[in-house]
């Protein structure tokens, strides 16, 4: 009988509390930047870089995580995206991308890529950087060019260009903004430089 009164009084508390660890008490963000840099093909584009994440209290058991950066070009139908991690190929460690054979060349040799070639990377003299801890600032480093710039013909012609390789980093501003708000909307391309080429 006291045990049944004791758990009466004391079950919405331990609900809480439960629901207080299953949710991790977790914060989501989007992150996002575009600058202005050039094609491979050496004409002006766009860049954007976009992300989500969700950050841990460091008292709580689980780390933070974030999905694949991802990296588009302007009026390109190519889509680039980041990893870190076991699952991110067998092209070396860190934040990056792997070549895909037919598609992609070394920039300084111009030999097919393969799956073993890094074509893209972000910090990447830092081996051990993961999307998640990645701040205000990041070094986007591409390592490859296009083996064909565009497919198919007429009305089905698809662009396939992006970023044009460098043996510099760039340097890339992210804006960091919760989930959902007004501020994590994503900067548009404009679409009309794509319709008037």
């Amino acid at each position: 009988m006291i045990f049944s009164a004791f758990s009466r009084a004391y079950k919405p508390v331990i609900a809480s509390l439960m629901l207080l660890f299953t949710s991790g008490c977790a914060s989501y963000y989007s992150h996002f930047a575009m600058f202005p840099a050039e094609n491979s093909s050496g004409e002006p584009r766009h860049v954007r870089l976009s992300w989500q994440s969700a950050e841990y209290p460091g008292w709580w058991i689980a780390g933070d995580k974030a999905t694949s950066v991802k990296v588009e070009t302007q009026c390109s139908d190519r889509v680039w995206r980041l990893r870190d991690g076991a699952d991110s190929g067998d092209c070396g460690t860190g934040i990056r991308a792997c070549g895909e054979p037919g598609k992609d060349r070394l920039a300084g040799t111009g030999l097919p890529a393969t799956g073993s070639n890094r074509c893209m990377s972000i910090n990447p003299a830092d081996q051990d950087a993961r999307v998640a801890s990645l701040g205000g600032q990041l070094e986007l480093l591409v390592s490859c060019t296009p083996a064909v710039v565009t497919e198919g013909q007429g009305d089905d012609t698809r662009n396939l260009d992006y970023l044009r390789a460098s043996s510099v980093p760039y340097t890339v501003y992210v804006r960091k903004a919760p989930r959902g708000s007004m501020r994590a909307r994503l900067p548009e391309f404009d679409e009309s430089v794509c319709d008037a080429e």
